[in-house]
């Protein structure tokens, strides 16, 4: 049995290879105890894999609960992940502050020793100057300056520190890419993380043959080397979902898509374009840049679970707060107290009353009364976080260039298909796919992700473009050589592009393809300007365990006949509104196809 197991705020998911599926209540101070209780409930055998998609690198960042970690950087640099960027995280706001350091200064030690801009020593670095490290630090980050292009001073340093038995990460060995500030909390991150991630992974090996965890850039990592790369895991719940709704889109004939996940805490919405979900190299984490291949992922403080408020303006407010697992909503009769999207739901009739998440029986009489409570009606509530995703949705589509009107929405999470037609309608896109099991999809997509690893590697001169062939080559023999084990493999390269003059890059395929998507990103292209590379990557893809045709068609999909809105669908996994003037009709692999109906 192969088993995909995503966590959530509110609930876990899990599916098997057979597509038999259960949904339990997340345990946020131990995740892994929802995970076993899951898998319990799908077999009592041990399964031979366990694709898991976690929430603990992400919440350990976002709630500062990160490992006591020093930092060894190049003399003159200490101050480097304090600084910063010269912008501010709110440019009108005379109270907004930037993030904590992550590393108090108490922590930087400087090193001597240094290289120039192209990689070239200036300075040997000094070994016998490493300083003693308090005997509290846990883990250690080594960020030395240009190391992207010649590590061989970190590598020394590194393994001084761990011939003292610490835990070292030095940068070349996580984000190998050039901007030192990016580079130094990437490392940090990573560093400040494994502690933490490898005690969490750890308990999670005795539950399968094989541990396998979602990456940021939708693919699988074994449990070992995911411990050894935290930072690589800071989307890996949503990167799973995302994969599995491009691969249904697809199936549906729309390889121009929005993914739409919205679960019980938060909406990750993502742009698909010709069946690949779009692609980020920096993400940023609680208001730290992360410099790791991820999919660009958008993720609002939007879901089933938030909650609503008039403010101090007497405005109605929804979100980002979330009642999360516990207590959860107030219809979910644990105690919660404040009016959530899942009580205006079902007030508004939108959610069945005898409808049952996670074998909860909902309490409609408690719902009708926090709202009362609070002074605020059902939908006002939801149109104000209709209006809040919208926004997330523009801001993948509309803001870079892409028309809606030509892509599908792809809706799925417990709550996604409650909100799709309207969104549909607000942003004038003509199709909504609500994929068979859509309230576990992300569990289903990480039994359709594949083994992957993603290798980069800044260039020494940007401008040379005569090497670049041979930089490409080189970096995809790189990506070739971490395959293990049998079975085929595919190794696909991409470059990170600019004009130059210019202080941000874009990655696309190779040269040829670089003006066009300026011109989609930015409205203007300029063929007969200069343009510089300035790193190149390479992605190495196994075989996923699963495909997409693999999973048989849940019996309810199979006999599904067309029905006109409005009205309720409720399903298992997940309940589908389907609003006036629409229609629903059975899609490809199981999804439903939801269209404005013609009159």
């Amino acid at each position: 049995m192969l088993i995909g197991a995503d966590t959530g705020g509110t609930f876990s998911d899990l599916v098997d290879d057979g597509g038999n599926v259960t949904k339990v209540l997340s345990t946020p101070d131990a995740p892994d105890d929802a995970v076993r209780a899951g898998v319990a409930e799908l077999t009592s055998a041990r399964p031979a894999l366990l694709a898991h998609g976690t929430t603990v690198a992400t919440n350990a960042v976002l709630e500062g609960r990160l490992a006591r970690t020093a930092l060894i950087t190049t003399r003159g640099l200490a101050d480097v992940i304090e600084i910063g960027r010269q912008d501010r995280p709110s440019l009108y706001d005379q109270f907004a502050d930037r993030p904590v350091p992550l590393v108090p200064r108490e922590l930087r030690f400087e090193v001597a020793g240094r290289r120039a801009a192209d990689g070239t020593e200036l300075e040997p670095v000094d070994l016998d100057a490493l300083p003693d490290l308090p005997d509290d630090v846990e883990a250690v980050a080594v960020c030395l300056l240009h190391a992207d292009l010649d590590p061989s001073h970190e590598q020394a340093v590194a393994r001084a520190l761990r011939e003292r038995g610490l835990d070292v990460v030095a940068s070349h060995e996580v984000s190998p890419e050039f901007r030192e500030y990016e580079r130094t909390v990437t490392t940090v991150v990573d560093a400040g993380l494994r502690p933490r991630c490898r005690r969490y992974l750890q308990r999670l090996t005795d539950l399968a043959d094989e541990v396998s965890v979602m990456t940021s850039a939708g693919g699988l990592l074994d449990a070992g080397t995911a411990a050894d790369l935290p930072a690589a895991l800071l989307l890996s719940g949503p990167a799973g979902g995302v994969r599995a709704a491009a691969a249904v889109a697809l199936a549906n004939g729309w390889p121009d898509a929005i993914t739409f996940d919205m679960g019980g805490t938060s909406t990750d919405v993502c742009l698909v374009r010709g069946g690949e979900p779009a692609f980020a190299t920096t993400r940023h984490v609680g208001g730290y840049p992360v410099r790791f291949p991820s999919l660009d992922i958008h993720t609002i403080g939007a879901g089933g679970g938030s909650i609503a408020r008039i403010d101090a303006g007497g405005a109605l407010v929804v979100g980002p707060a979330s009642a999360g697992a516990d207590p959860g909503p107030a219809c979910y009769g644990r105690g919660g107290t404040a009016p959530t999207v899942t009580d205006a739901n079902l007030v508004a009739g939108r959610i069945p009353a005898d409808a049952s998440f996670g074998r909860l029986e909902l309490d409609a009489d408690a719902a009708q009364a926090v709202l009362a409570s609070a002074g605020v009606d059902a939908d006002g509530i939801l149109q104000v976080v209709d209006a809040n995703m919208e926004r997330a949705l523009r801001a993948v589509s509309v803001e870079r260039g892409v028309d809606p009107g030509g892509l599908a929405l792809v809706a799925f999470g417990g709550a996604g298909a409650l909100h799709a037609c309207s969104l549909a309608e607000a942003m004038d896109i003509p199709v909504v796919i609500v994929p068979a099991r859509a309230g576990v999809l992300s569990a289903v997509g990480l039994l359709m992700a594949p083994p992957q690893r993603e290798v980069v590697r800044s260039r020494r001169d940007p401008g040379d473009l005569a090497t670049l062939a041979d930089d490409v080559g080189a970096v995809a023999a790189t990506a070739r050589s971490l395959h293990e084990g049998p079975g085929p493999v595919e190794v696909t390269t991409a470059i990170d592009c600019r004009y130059v003059g210019q202080s941000h890059e874009l990655t696309v395929a190779d040269l040829d393809a670089f003006h066009d998507e300026h011109e989609l990103r930015n409205g203007f292209a300029r063929p007969d300007a200069p343009v510089e590379v300035v790193a190149v990557r390479a992605t190495l893809l196994r075989q996923p365990a699963v495909d997409l045709a693999d999973l048989p068609v849940p019996e309810h999909r199979a006999a599904f006949e067309p029905v006109q809105g409005s009205r309720v669908i409720a399903e298992p996994d997940c309940t589908i509104w389907l609003a006036a003037g629409w229609q629903a009709d059975a899609g490809a692999a199981g999804a439903l196809v939801l269209r404005r109906a013609v009159s």
